[in-house]
């Protein structure tokens, strides 16, 4: 006789995954959920729903990103430091990682559709405080609401495109929207450029403004509302959980800035005490803001920990690798920036190849294959010498681009079919969850590593690290492949 499935040990309604098969996509719900019909599964997609959920992924990220190149015009415009002015882009990743979670769960009450148009809201809001702001703590404050804003969005993207796609072609969906984001991230260098070639840094926000306007009516108009549930929500759970979220990501930026020990260390224990008094508090709730119910399951955990490795990975190379460029292979500033270009450039050109496969494929298989892919890129960099032509860094950084896109989108989709279809809008908040904190502790990882050695060493090293961190997210990767 077989052994029995592994469950939940702690204390929330546990579900057991059916036996996987080994060339299709883990599966799980809860005993008592209803299945799909045929007609649900095999539902034709409408374009009006989907196309403007996509547009607003991409504000989101655009919002975001489109700000890093300003910060020196804005630092001389406001007369702040430079190390100060950092937190133009700090602001809004800090808001929208403490929120991500909080907005999932109300997403639950309200709907997907109604947190995402009150996202675009928010976004005008906090854009026109920018575009206004005179003062650094005011643009600061302009930044932290739209972070608010783009949490909204991004916690329950997923979840929508989840709601819109049949299951049999939900990897392709949520391939799409890997793209976007990476589109997005591609396009905004050079969104930016052109807008301060004509402009000055505040038509950065004001940008925003009319693209928000112009998507309001088709999200509000054709995106069906579903609510999942309609108890009342509690509201300390919330606070707690932001806190949980925001204290770790305060604590990586004082020690990578050289910050006090001691005030990070403070950090933690709020983290802790704050994740101690929420466990207990939620205990026996069915859907849990913090969502220990969903990390209870092996397959949930092992897809959140790759995507948090995954971006440890991107990090390490993103971050250090412009002063490789310029101290190692000499190369100028602005040549850097176009080399670098050509990562999120393969990621684009890999996304249309990931989402015929997503849905084809055991999502571990494509996971592994693209973070081997990655760390193989990023060993070859390494070992390449000083005087390397350009062909090969583009050649390279496009190989890696490919690889990061074949581990994107895949894990996403396990991430989110490991969860039931009521929890889908805390699934989608874990993607964002796990991408933000990846990328700030390879932040923190990166810093500790350029204290430790010179500029031209250290920058180079994070390349041997990024391949430790992608190898490491492969091993993840393949457990999921073994047979229960």
């Amino acid at each position: 006789m077989p052994p029995p499935p592994r469950t939940c040990r702690l204390p929330w309604p546990a579900f057991s995954p059916p036996a996987r098969n080994w060339r299709s996509p883990e599966r799980m719900q809860p005993p008592n959920a209803p299945r799909a019909t045929m007609a649900e599964e095999n539902r034709a997609i409408s374009y009006l729903q989907i196309i403007p959920v996509f547009c607003a992924v991409f504000l989101s990220v655009l919002d975001y990103a489109i700000a890093n190149i300003a910060l020196p015009q804005i630092s001389a415009e406001l007369a702040i430091p430079a190390s100060l002015s950092v937190w133009v882009v700090n602001a809004y990743q800090l808001s929208n990682a403490m929120l991500l979670l909080p907005v999932a769960r109300l997403s639950d009450r309200l709907g997907a559709k109604r947190l995402c148009v009150a996202g675009l809201l928010i976004i005008i809001a906090g854009s026109l405080l920018c575009a206004m702001a005179h003062t650094f703590p005011v643009l600061v404050a302009g930044r932290l609401i739209q972070g608010v804003g783009g949490s909204c969005i991004m916690s329950v993207s997923s979840a929508l495109v989840r709601q819109i796609y049949p299951h049999a072609r939900l990897g392709q969906g949520l391939a799409i929207n890997a793209l976007v984001i990476a589109f997005g991230f591609a396009v905004s260098p050079g969104v930016s450029s052109a807008i301060l070639y004509l402009a000055n840094w505040r038509w950065l926000f004001l940008f925003n403004i009319p693209y928000a306007l112009l998507l309001l009516f088709p999200l509000f108009r054709y995106v069906p509302l579903r609510i999942v549930s309609r108890a009342r929500v509690d509201g300390l759970p919330l606070v707690l959980t932001a806190c949980c979220l925001g204290a770790p990501l305060l604590s990586f930026d004082m020690l990578a800035h050289g910050g006090h020990a001691a005030l990070a260390g403070l950090a933690a224990v709020v983290m802790g005490a704050c994740a101690t008094v929420l466990i207990r508090r939620e205990r026996g709730s069915e859907a849990p803001v913090l969502p220990v119910d969903l990390l209870c399951s092996r397959d949930f955990l092992a897809a959140f920990m790759v995507c948090f490795i995954g971006y440890i990975t991107a990090n390490f190379f993103m971050v250090s690798i412009p002063f490789t460029l310029t101290t190692y292979f000499h190369r100028t500033v602005i040549h850097s920036g176009l080399l670098i270009t050509f990562w999120p450039l393969g990621m684009v050109m890999g996304g249309p190849l990931v989402a015929r496969a997503a849905d084809r494929v055991q999502a571990g298989l494509l996971s592994s294959f693209g973070l081997a892919l990655v760390g193989a890129g990023f060993l070859c960099l390494y070992f390449l010498p000083c005087n390397t032509a350009d062909p090969a860094l583009c050649a390279l950084f496009l190989m890696a681009g490919v690889g990061f896109s074949f581990f994107v989108s895949p894990n996403n989709k396990a991430m989110m079919v490991a969860a039931p279809l009521h929890r889908s809008a805390s699934a989608s908040a874990m993607i964002s969850v796990g991408r933000i904190m990846g990328q700030s502790v390879g932040a923190a990882c990166v810093a500790y590593v350029m204290q430790a050695y010179a500029t031209e060493r250290g920058g180079h090293l994070c390349l041997v690290f990024g391949v430790l961190s992608a190898w490491l997210g492969v091993l993840v990767s393949v457990s999921r492949l073994r047979r229960p």
